[in-house]
């Protein structure tokens, strides 16, 4: 299976602080990867350096065999790579609908696109959000304004926006937090059933520990800004390094 991310010596330092220290990693084409470490660790740094938002000092980015460090953020998520965040960001003055269905015709990045003419694309996005919203339960809530959701129901929605964009590689930077256990299951097997249907790749930094286990075929280990394991879940378990760095002080 062939890497569809690449990240190599990626550094990026704050005052004296390398909040990430000559990170390596590869995620493979197909494959639902998790990155976990303990807090402070350097994961969401790094998820910031490889979609753009903040640019590394040192080592590079390849998207697909191409180096996309260098590029602005909507370039690189028209490239195929889109992420969403620990707090979500939604339009809070538009409904839920409206929400999703800007992300289809503007596109997901820090800049939105003028709409493109044509009332039939619009009517094709229309129906593609409700049926997203439908499949992760917030179809109740489409005619509803953005700002009156749940913590939990707001990174629902911003998962929703993101798949709007049809990533090739989408980033989920904790989505398990703030979502009720019911909901957690249903979005567990969304997520398999969009890399088994569409073939998206996925890199997931969650502390969730039973979610990454059960949803990944492979498990990044990082702490103090370096990667300190790779494997399988079973393998990343059994390492070491993991257990005195992150594992054991969930289990004690």
């Amino acid at each position: 299976m062939s890497a569809s991310l690449a990240v190599d010596g990626v550094v990026r330092a704050f005052g004296g602080v390398r909040a990430v220290d000559g990170a390596t990693l590869a995620v493979d084409r197909g494959s639902i990867t998790g990155l976990i470490g303990p807090n402070g660790a350097g994961k969401s740094t790094l998820f910031n350096c490889v979609s753009g938002f903040l640019r590394p000092q040192a080592g590079c980015v390849l998207l697909d065999g191409r180096r996309i460090d260098r590029r602005p953020t909507h370039r690189i998520a028209r490239a195929g790579l889109v992420r969403t965040f620990q707090t979500p960001r939604a339009l809070t003055r538009m409904t839920v609908l409206e929400n999703v269905v800007v992300a289809a015709l503007r596109h997901p990045g820090e800049h939105l696109w003028r709409a493109p003419a044509g009332r039939r694309r619009e009517q094709e996005a229309q129906a593609r959000a409700a049926e997203l919203l439908e499949l992760v339960r917030l179809d109740g809530h489409a005619d509803a304004l953005a700002g009156t959701l749940s913590g939990g129901q707001r990174k629902l929605l911003e998962l929703v926006r993101a798949l709007m964009a049809e990533p090739r590689i989408l980033l989920l930077d904790e989505p398990m937090a703030g979502v009720s256990p019911g909901l957690r299951v249903d979005l567990l097997e969304h997520i398999l059933e969009l890399r088994a249907r569409d073939g998206i790749t996925l890199l997931i930094v969650e502390h969730d520990l039973d979610f990454v286990m059960r949803a990944c075929d492979r498990v990044i280990v990082m702490n103090n800004g370096r990667v300190i394991a790779q494997g399988t879940p079973d393998e990343v378990r059994r390492d070491q390094q993991v257990v005195d760095a992150y594992l054991g002080t969930q289990q004690g």
